[in-house]
């Protein structure tokens, strides 16, 4: 299985900063030692033309050169700096390799990636560019060339969204786009406190277990499956669920957010839908709890990346 990093591109965050900057780099390491089966690649740069896609002009260069307005990049939470730009490319990139790989294979992740709060024209909640909506935009154009000729229905690309924050800016910015599919479970107390619309919006209670979670994940599957056909799943198993994590509010365990992965994958496989993953958020209060969550996605998607090869020719 393919999975791509770009933990060598460190942000010199003061002190004490509320982002776990080392999560990224200590899950390779894990991965290296634990499932030396899955292939780790560094994560290329998304180019100016495929951020395009979705971000503005203006906003894409002034990330570029660093001129962003002091208020909007106190939104982002992250200082300027060159290392800071490349890494937004990179995660970026890192998503767009997993879904290329994703459709060929059936599936891959990426280490980071999952940032969701970042709109067409800003960034926001730690996010500078939209690495999932970029994604699903070039997956679509490449998706449109490739078919030999013809008129040919788009790529239906559904985002499945379990980090426990509302994914507001995928939801607006494929607000009116019919061939794009929103799903998100997020706290309703929770960040950010002015939610987008989505397609399929499931505010949890501060609180929310693995059984009441489990089961707000089943309905909205169902309800997914009875609205939409994608022929692409993006996931985001955000690790910020978990009852340890600090920037969470609900109280999964380590048990009810494998169910979770285990039951998002095995929805996708079930269909035979190719499913890139993103890890997105995780703010454990101790930083073990959020790398063993992550540990344990990756664990249940070797396990289907092995289904999908054994059913390949």
């Amino acid at each position: 299985m393919h999975a791509y990093y770009a933990d060598h591109f460190v942000l010199p965050l003061p002190e004490g900063h509320r982002f776990p900057m080392a999560k990224y780099r200590l899950l390779r390491d894990r991965l290296a030692q634990q499932l030396p089966q899955v292939q780790l690649q560094v994560a290329p740069p998304a180019s100016d033309d495929e951020l395009a896609l979705v971000h503005t002009p203006g906003y894409v260069q002034a990330i570029a050169g660093g001129t962003l307005p002091a208020a909007a990049q106190r939104e982002i939470g992250f200082p300027w700096t060159e290392v800071m730009a490349e890494r937004a490319r990179r995660s970026v990139g890192a998503t767009i390799a997993a879904c290329r790989a994703a459709l060929a294979q059936g599936l891959a992740g990426s280490l980071a990636g999952g940032t969701h709060h970042a709109y067409a024209d800003k960034g926001s909640g730690f996010c500078v560019f939209n690495d999932i909506a970029v994604a699903a935009r070039l997956m679509q154009a490449e998706w449109q060339r490739g078919c030999s000729a013809g008129v040919v229905p788009p790529l239906r690309v559904a985002v499945i969204d379990l980090d426990v924050h509302q994914g507001n800016g995928t939801a607006h910015i494929f607000r009116c786009d019919a061939s794009v599919f929103t799903l998100s479970l997020h706290g309703a107390r929770n960040y950010p406190f002015l939610k987008e619309v989505g397609d399929l919006d499931v505010e949890l209670p501060d609180g929310c277990a693995d059984d009441e979670y489990l089961q707000a994940l089943e309905q909205a599957l169902d309800t997914l499956e009875q609205r939409f056909a994608p022929g692409l799943v993006l996931y985001l198993a955000g690790a910020d669920p978990h009852v340890g994590d600090r920037l969470g509010r609900l109280a999964l365990s380590h048990d009810g957010l494998e169910a979770r992965d285990r039951r998002v994958f095995d929805w996708a496989w079930q269909r035979r839908l190719p499913l890139a993953f993103t890890m997105a958020g995780g703010y454990g209060r101790d930083l073990a709890d959020t790398l063993q969550a992550q540990m344990n996605t990756w664990r249940v998607a070797q396990q289907y990346h092995a289904r999908w090869q054994n059913v390949r020719p």
